[in-house]
């Protein structure tokens, strides 16, 4: 059980911090296009289906996949990168 719960403790911090540094991501992610391509994909998936037949839910699960694979590797590998030094500069938790 203390286990399971330093583990919870370990992603929440993990979480708050990826939120914390979001921002920087959120900006190269708008730099590269990828905020653009996404919403021509948008537009793209309404055109095709129509409007009255969308749903929130249809579009985040339509743009998903495509949205993580248009991720930039040089912004997720930055990404893994931080996680890891946090979690080497936190291993004690």
């Amino acid at each position: 059980a203390c286990k399971m719960n330093k583990d919870a403790q370990m992603r929440a911090t993990i979480n708050q911090k990826l939120i914390e540094t979001g921002e920087r991501e959120r900006a190269k992610l708008i730099e590269c296009g990828w905020k653009d391509q996404l919403k021509a994909h948008c537009k793209d998936v309404i055109k095709e289906k129509g409007l009255e037949h969308v749903t929130v839910d249809d579009l985040v699960a339509e743009i998903t996949p495509k949205g993580r694979a248009l991720v930039p590797d040089s912004v997720k590998k930055e990404l893994l990168q931080r996680i890891r030094t946090f979690l080497a500069q936190h291993a004690s938790l």
